[in-house]
Parts: structure tokens; sequence; C-alpha cells
């Protein structure tokens, strides 16, 4: 009998050996077919490739980044929005920081020379105009042939203004290189300290994708920024006229001086220079960005009179910049309109709307409260709203407003007093219940108190429930040295 059972187990085990082995020569066979079908794919593949034109390959690139998704077109019920060549893509309302139009805007893309922008707003926040500005040798000697320059020399002294003229208008790297060590010397700093200024100003507009180490935007791998950063630091240069005065002058000239030559120079952004092809009667403002690593930036402010919008486009493939602007441009004024808060928030819980009053001036400071941006169609009833309030003695609050879950505005208000007694007697009995007091001796409060846990600290709690796994464990093996103890006193 146990001879038989000896051969029965040999036999398995030679069949299953031999299983084993023909299972192996199959799947070597099948990952040898798969390698030479896939050697044979990549080779179509190249031979394609190797097949289409010069042209051919650049039209293919062109319409791959055209195709790429565009989330705000995944919102349902939001308008449909345009493809750009542009691999990102913003328009943000100026006031309400509503994001109308969104493609890949938190990648991360090299920014160009639409850098200049943060780095005159930096400049308009801890200079003056009047300052002078000093060309040191570091000023110029990054400088390498080709780099965007007005010829500013080592010894010049032209002022602040003089300088952010050469640094919109002209893209001048050597002013923007003086613009931020003059603004940093004279804060009692350098030009490092203003480098710190900019990443921390756009932390505080809300920046998160951006880490600037220069203040021209010439290529550092460690330099870039994203669409939406760019555009929250474009609305907030709505509150410095100053900059809409320099980006919109045609033609500007440094007059000769002691120090310095006369230079010349006009306007770059061919949305902002009338008789251009490219000019949009909406433009105010802007500033445009070129380097083989960004390929094509640019920034652009607009206002139709009712609405003011910032619109970002990054890394765009051929000469498609100013049409994809002009686009996005259009179908934001065209699909979206405020609407006032004021006058359509019926919530008992909001005495007043504060701020109601839109002043749409370029360079005002009033432009971010009391209203909303709608899709046309899109009743301010479709909203759902949030209200944060301030907190401690304050009656004022936050309103946030949402779309399918898309911020499109926000409000301040004044809390109603009905509000204000409701939330403060919850807040009472929510303080006497954790004194102990509200339900007395006996009550909720003592009951939490004189559990398990109640005054223990959170050593002694840990230590309390080690001990109690260790004890369940001990019951375990207990129980298991019995119930063995049993089977073998039955065998």
């Amino acid at each position: 009998m146990r001879r038989t059972k000896s051969i029965f187990r040999n036999y398995c085990i030679n069949v299953g050996t031999e299983m084993r082995r023909r299972l192996a020569v199959l799947l070597l066979l099948a990952c040898i077919g798969a390698s030479m079908d896939m050697t044979v794919f990549a080779a179509e593949v190249e031979n394609t490739n190797e097949e289409l034109t010069e042209e051919e390959k650049a039209q293919k690139e062109l319409d791959t980044v055209y195709q790429m998704p565009v989330q705000s077109n995944e919102i349902e019920g939001w308008p449909q929005g345009p493809g750009t060549y542009g691999e990102a893509a913003i328009v943000m309302d100026v006031g309400s920081g509503a994001i109308l139009y969104a493609k890949n805007i938190d990648d991360h893309h090299y920014p160009a020379s639409i850098t200049k922008v943060l780095t005159a707003l930096v400049a308009f926040e801890n200079g003056s105009l009047t300052d002078p500005v000093t060309f040191s040798h570091d000023c110029v000697a990054f400088m390498q042939p080709g780099d965007s320059s007005v010829g500013l020399k080592e010894g010049n002294q032209i002022t602040l203004e003089q300088a952010l003229y050469a640094t919109l208008l002209a893209s001048a790297n050597e002013a923007a290189y003086a613009v931020g060590e003059n603004v940093g010397v004279n804060a009692g700093h350098d030009y490092n300290w203003f480098i710190e200024r900019m990443n921390t100003r756009c932390k505080e507009l809300g920046g998160e994708n951006s880490n600037f180490v220069n203040t021209n935007g010439l290529h550092d791998p460690e330099h870039y920024t994203c669409a939406r950063d760019m555009a929250l630091i474009g609305c907030e240069l709505f509150k410095h006229p100053e900059f809409f005065q320099i980006v919109q002058t045609l033609e500007y000239k440094i007059p000769a001086s002691e120090t310095t030559e006369e230079h010349v120079f006009q306007q770059k952004h061919k949305m902002l220079i009338p008789g251009n092809s490219n000019y949009y009667e909406y433009a105010i403002g802007g500033k445009t960005g070129y380097t083989s690593d960004a390929l094509s930036t640019l920034i652009t402010m607009a206002d139709n009179g009712s609405m003011q919008l910032v619109c970002v486009v990054l890394r765009t493939h051929g000469v498609n910049i100013y049409p994809d602007t002009r686009n996005l441009l259009e179908y934001a004024f065209a699909n979206f309109s405020r609407v006032s808060v004021a006058e359509n928030e019926k919530s008992e819980d909001v005495a007043e709307i504060l701020g109601a009053g839109i002043d749409t001036e370029a360079g005002s400071n009033n432009v971010n409260e009391g209203y909303v941006v709608l899709p046309n169609g899109v009743a301010f009833e479709d909203l759902k709203m949030e209200l944060v309030p301030d907190g401690g003695t304050s009656s004022g609050a936050t309103l946030e407003y949402r779309y399918k879950g898309n911020l499109v505005g926000t409000a301040r208000a004044v809390l109603s007093q009905s509000y204000i007694e409701e939330h403060s007697a919850q807040l009472k009995s929510v303080v006497g219940k954790d004194d102990g007091k509200s339900e007395g001796a006996g009550g909720n409060g003592e009951a939490e108190a004189t559990g398990l846990f109640g005054g223990k600290t959170k050593v002694e709690k840990i230590v309390i429930g080690v001990a109690g796994l260790i004890l369940v464990v001990l019951v375990l093996m207990f129980v298991r040295a019995i119930i063995v103890r049993k089977r073998k006193r039955r065998r």
C-alpha cells in the first residue's frame, strides 16, 4: 500500500514538472512573438515618421497641442472654449478671480520675458518712479549676443521710471536686472532680496507653482511658472495705473544725459499697436516673451467696458500667440457676464453686501467686490453660496459663490442680527457642554469625563491600550493550548 502511494506521488510530481516545463516553453514563445511584433510596429512607426516632411511633422505637432484637453470644457453647462496652440492657457476675470477658461493652468512652463510684469509689480510696491537706477557691472556682464537689449551700459544712470519703460516696452534684459538690483539696494538690501520678494509676492497672491531666479526671464532650468500664477500677478497690476501708462506707450525715449546716451524704443505687443494686423481694440496692456526653451509666451490685459480680463498663454507653438489670445478673449467676452451680488442675494443670514460699486477703470483698487461672473444662461439661483464668517466679535463675512464647484466670485458682507444671535447661542451651548456645566452633575459632560479614557494623558491611554491587547493575545494562546492538549489525548 505504501509502495503504491509512493509510485502515485512520484507520477504526479513527474507530470507536474512536465506541465511546468511545457508552460514555460509556451510563455517563452509568446514573449518572443510579442517582441517581434513590437519590433515590427516600432519599425513601422519609425518608417512612417521618416516619410513625413518637416512641414508635415510641424503640423502634426501643432495638431497634437491644439487637441490637448481643455479642463474648463469639462464643467457641466460651461461654454465650450476654443483649443490653443499653446500648451497652457487661462482667462481670468480681474475683479472676481473667476477662471473662465483653463487649459493645463498649473503645469510648469518657462515664462521667458513675461517674468518682467512681476519685476514691475515688485518695483512699484517697493520703489518710487523717481528713484535713481545706476547700471553696475553685474547689470550688463551676463548679457549674451542676441539677448533683448536697448544698449544701456555700465555707469549709465537713469530713473526707475525710465528703466521700467525699457523693461516693459523694449524687454531690455539689462534694464530688468538694474531694476531689481537698484530697488533692492535702495530698500537697504540687494538683488537677491528683490528675487526673494518676487517669489514671496507670487505666493501672497495665491501662486503655488512658480519659482523665479532672475528679473528678466532669461532661461534657467529653475526659473518657471504656470498660467494661473501669471494671471494672478496680472490681476494685481490693475491696482497700478502707472503700469498701464507704460505698456500702452507706442514709443519712448530716454534722453541723453551726462551719463547716458539717448535711447529710443517701441512697443512690442502687437495687440496694442493700432494698424497692426494683430491689433485688438479691447487690449489695454501686456507683455511678450520668447526663448527657444520657453517658445512664445504672452500675457494680455483686456477691458471691453463691462469686464476686465487677464489672458495668459504659455509654450505656444508656431506663430499662433496672438490668434490664440484673441480667440480666448473673444470667447470670454461673448459667453460671460457680471452679475451683482447685492441685487440678487436673498439669504436671511446676510444684512448687507459691501463694496457693491464696481469701478471698471484700469488701475482701480475697487474691482474685487460685489459681483460674480456667470456663463450666459446661468441664473444666480443656480449658484451654491458658502458663508465664511470673519470670526471673533466681527459681524463681517466673505460669501463664496460656485457653479458646479467652480468659483465664480466672492463678496464681502455684513451678517444679519438673527445669524449672529443664532450662532452665538450655539457657541454658548457648545462651550457649556465642554465645561460640564450645561448638563449638571451626572450629565453628559461628566459621563464623557469618567469613561475608560476620561482624564487620562495620551501616554496613559496608549499604555492601557497596549496592556489590553497583550491580555487578549495571552487569552487566545491559553485557549489554543487547551484545544491542542485535548486533541493529543483523543489520539
